[in-house]
């Protein structure tokens, strides 16, 4: 399971600056079509709240493919634009997430040959998003993926806190694709590059983003390689309560990842249903810049409760 969802399009500046572009681009020599280019995905990677704040899921995931395409297509003229790797390595994480993978979960139980596909292809989606995040590392750190495969923690003492973001949306992804591939060992074996990529990304900003990496850790630390079950838990408990300091209790996904990993592993049902209970309780309204993460994650949080009798045994 993903953190929180964090959209950085703008639907509507896309709309003002899009026919214009494509006419300035199809009239232009090149070094203005680069600076054009280039300008557009300043602001298509600067973070912005129409999307985030939206109360209607549905409607943002069906906008959101027409974005990443755009982005796709400007990253094509400008390979290196730092921006647009960044804006498309978290929006394709958080889009494979939210409305791929989270659909597949839920279609588990009735049409299994379905989610196997939807899985399939979210798995995909965050394969294509860590290529985009590895590509936005190798812009300030040339060689950066083979350094890293060569010696991952000597690799990554050349990343700064500036790298944080990237890191962070590149752990993610690589995270959420190894989840989707028990039968793939290659895929697997990058375990140990994912854990050194988030914990480089703790030690330079660990309140990056209202608790993202602690959330994100929340997740990981069952399995981390070489910890007892009681320190797996104990460690994810202690990331659930830093999760919850910096984003004020405000978010939910961190309360969801926790009951839907330490809490069932436990087998510990009381607290399996007072955590999704209170990430149900968070008011979307509250802070409208995470409206839409919580209305993702109080969705997951529906659904599992609804499986609850499956999840443990009486």
């Amino acid at each position: 399971m993903l953190p929180e969802p964090y959209y950085n399009s703008r639907l509507a500046l896309l709309i003002r600056v899009l026919v214009p572009l494509a006419l300035l681009l199809g009239a232009a020599g090149c070094s203005v079509k680069r600076f054009a280019v280039n300008k557009l995905g300043d602001a298509l990677a600067s973070s912005g709240t129409t999307f985030a704040s939206d109360e209607d899921p549905e409607l943002v995931g069906e906008a959101i493919p027409f974005a990443l395409k755009l982005i796709e297509s400007l990253l094509a003229e400008s390979p290196r634009h730092r921006g647009l790797l960044f804006a498309a390595a978290s929006g394709f994480t958080q889009y494979a997430y939210a409305y791929v993978q989270q659909l597949g979960d839920e279609l588990e139980d009735e049409d299994l040959a379905q989610a196997m596909r939807l899985h399939t292809r979210a798995k995909r989606l965050y394969l294509r998003a860590r290529g985009y995040g590895l590509r936005g590392l190798e812009v300030r750190h040339q060689g950066f993926e083979k350094a890293l495969r060569a010696g991952a923690r000597s690799a990554l003492q050349a990343v700064s806190r500036r790298d944080v973001p990237l890191l962070y949306w590149t752990a993610a992804a690589w995270g959420a694709a190894i989840s989707r591939s028990k039968d793939d060992p290659e895929t697997v074996a990058d375990q140990p590059l994912v854990e050194a990529l988030i914990d480089r990304a703790l030690e330079l900003d660990e309140a990056f983003d209202s608790g993202a990496i602690h959330s994100f850790l929340v997740t990981y630390e069952p399995s981390r390689p070489g910890l007892s079950a009681a320190e797996s838990a104990a460690r994810a408990r202690r990331h659930l309560g830093r999760a919850k300091e910096l984003s004020g209790g405000q978010l939910a996904a961190a309360l969801v990842a926790f009951a839907e990993t330490v809490s069932v592993s436990q087998q510990n049902k009381k607290e399996f249903q007072a955590l999704l209970e209170q990430a149900l309780a968070v008011d979307v309204n509250a802070r409208t810049e995470w409206r839409l993460a919580n209305l993702i994650a109080q969705r997951r949080a529906r659904w599992l409760l609804g499986r609850t009798d499956q999840l443990f045994l009486e």
